[in-house]
């Protein structure tokens, strides 16, 4: 999945209204953290693909957090939370100790609009969980050296590294973890960082998956299809 800075930015437009439009590779947008009071199943319930969370083997508590909309209001993605809820001030920086998974479904779309409708975006894919994984782990990270008013330069520089990284799931910063996911043995992209963990791959009911966590292990997870999203409310 080839990129350049540009196209993680914004879209590409058309130069000419007569011109077909261009197919532009972009990660799906990363939704900043939503307060509980304010997350509902309505966006969950909108979509047209399963959502996934950790098997019945996880006993502790369960959340909804939000979902990712296309340009025609799409149900694109979404993640739903395990364990303790985080915060971006979290173990980090206080030494609190967080124990939470997070999983990110993503719909498997071959085609989608841009924002302002003059061309296409890249198919989303693997790389596409590992990115919103990767970004959705770095919105609860602050690092305890750091101050206030340098986090927000941190957060872009960090975010542009974890899209590189999402782009090259073949490289060396990744290992490979097979999870069951509905019961089946799944092979996942894996990484860790000084901020917890990430894994993405795909299943077999036409969505990726994308995790991420800290305090909780990756390595005895497992996931399936969610039947009833009231047990997350």
């Amino acid at each position: 999945m080839e990129t350049t800075s540009s196209s993680r930015v914004g879209t590409q437009t058309a130069a000419e209204p007569a011109q077909e439009p261009q197919t532009t590779a972009q990660p799906p947008e990363a939704a900043a953290p939503v307060p509980a009071a304010r997350r509902t199943a309505e966006g969950f319930l909108a979509a047209d693909f399963p959502w996934y969370g950790l098997d019945e083997a996880f006993t502790g508590p369960r959340w909804l957090m939000q979902v990712g909309t296309a340009a025609d209001g799409t149900v694109e993605h979404g993640s739903t939370g395990h364990g303790d809820e985080p915060s971006a001030r979290g173990e980090i920086a206080t030494g609190e100790k967080e124990r939470f998974a997070v999983v990110v479904t993503v719909a498997s779309n071959p085609v989608r609009r841009s924002g302002d409708g003059t061309g296409t975006l890249e198919a989303t894919s693997v790389s596409s969980a590992a990115w919103l994984a990767g970004s959705g782990l770095l919105a609860y990270s602050w690092p305890g050296q750091m101050d206030h008013s340098l986090r927000s330069d941190w957060l872009d520089q960090q975010t542009e590294a974890a899209w590189e990284l999402a782009d090259d799931l073949g490289g060396e910063d990744w290992s490979t973890l097979s999870l069951p996911v509905d019961g089946e043995p799944t092979q996942f992209h894996y990484r860790e960082s000084e901020f917890g963990w990430v894994l993405a791959g795909s299943t077999g009911s036409g969505v990726h998956l994308g995790a991420y966590g800290r305090g909780m292990s990756a390595y005895g997870l497992g996931f399936s299809a969610i039947a009833d999203l009231g047990t997350y409310e």
